[in-house]
This record gives C-alpha cells, structure tokens and sequence, in this order.
C-alpha cells in the first residue's frame, strides 16, 4: 500500500474520531452517520482540500454536507 493511501486512511480514521468527539457520539455511530449522509464521500471528493484545514473546519464542513444530505445532526 503506498503511502498516500496509508495518509488517507489515517486520515480518515482521525476525522471519524474528531466527528464522534465534537457530537458526543461513538465512534461507530459517527462512521455510520458520515457513511450514511455522504460525508465520506464529501471527505473523499474533496481529500486535498480538506486534509489541508484544522480537524475543527472539517468537522463543521461535514457536518453541514450531512445536514444538506438530511442528516440530524
């Protein structure tokens, strides 16, 4: 696996963490949430972009995809 893909997928993991923190919800549901309401994809599209900005700006860029999306959250 080379080591874009590797950096992705950390941060990836890290992102899904920080959204489950910010939302005080685990770490399964925020992955769910993300996975559901096109936040990964979102995350994905965007990666060079995004992985730029804090873990907070991402957080909030997310979220407000999701909510576009019919998120709740």
């Amino acid at each position: 696996m080379s080591k874009n893909v590797l950096d992705k997928i950390n941060y990836f993991v890290a992102l899904i963490t920080e959204f489950a923190s910010a939302h005080g919800i685990s770490t399964q549901q925020a992955y769910r949430y993300l996975r559901d309401y096109k936040g990964l994809d979102f995350v994905d599209k965007y990666y060079d972009v995004e992985h730029t900005f804090s873990f907070e700006n991402t957080v909030e860029d997310v979220s407000a995809y999701c909510k576009r999306m019919g998120g709740t959250l």
